[in-house]
């Protein structure tokens, strides 16, 4: 069977113009989340990196620009869009050390088990929330077939024992999250972004250890924004710099 054919797509740069990124003209389109997500990803030389999830890449192509010793593979179920994370590796000269699988993130994956798995799931449940009208975007923003919950059992039948999942959600369904995570992780960092200084935080970063028992941590985050709405000196490191984050 043939591969499927990739959307209208048009060009962005990310970080700091580091990583070429071809994405849909029309639906979702990769904002600020998935660089965030790469750079809270402590990946050593040699790790092996599952991003579930991948659309076009985006996060993927951010962590294996920042971390050149580190082999990473997309698992994306949308053709199109996995056709595009496929190009994206060839524009960014990674074809030797990545991979696109195109399926859902439930099954096996091959290359597997992994180091550290990387994920940013759709944010809303089913009936949460008004969907999109447009397609792509409905499936990057609201759950379907597989809920929260379900991410993370894929993500820890995807890791090594002792690996870690760093995944990026709102940050009001962190008791969801946490009571997921429960059963098999430990080592939790909750990691908050906030919008501005003084304001509640709208995303979280997390990160766990399969298997993991030392205490859950709750970090100083990261504030994006200046009271005039430009990004604070600290988040144009990560953003335009590459710079990695310390969970």
């Amino acid at each position: 069977m043939p591969e499927a054919a990739a959307p209208a797509a048009g060009e962005d740069r990310l970080p700091g113009g580091r990583v070429r990124l071809l994405q849909p003209r029309d639906g979702y389109r990769a904002a600020i989340d998935p660089v965030l997500l790469a750079a809270a990803v402590a990946a050593g030389p040699g790790e092996r990196v599952a991003d579930l999830g991948c659309g076009v890449g985006a996060a993927l192509l951010c962590l294996a620009a920042r971390c050149p010793e580190v082999s990473v593979t997309g698992v994306e179920r949308d053709p199109g869009l996995a056709a595009l994370a496929r190009d994206n590796l060839g524009l960014n000269g990674l074809a030797g050390r990545a991979a696109i699988v195109e399926g859902g993130v439930a099954g096996p994956i091959p290359g597997g088990p992994f180091d550290r798995v990387m994920m940013n799931p759709p944010f809303l449940s089913p009936g949460r929330g008004r969907a999109s009208a447009h397609p792509i975007k409905a499936a990057a923003n609201v759950e379907d077939g597989l809920d929260l919950a379900g991410w993370i059992v894929a993500a820890a039948r995807a890791l090594k024992p002792r690996g870690w999942l760093t995944l990026v959600h709102r940050a009001d369904r962190i008791d969801e999250i946490c009571a997921a995570l429960r059963p098999g992780f430990g080592a939790l960092t909750l990691f908050p972004l906030w919008p501005r200084a003084g304001e509640p935080a709208r995303r979280v970063l997390v990160q766990a250890r399969r298997g993991g028992r030392s205490p859950a941590v709750l970090a100083a985050g990261l504030v994006l924004h200046e009271a005039d709405g430009g990004y604070t000196s600290a988040a144009q490191a990560v953003l335009r710099d590459a710079a990695p984050l310390a969970l």
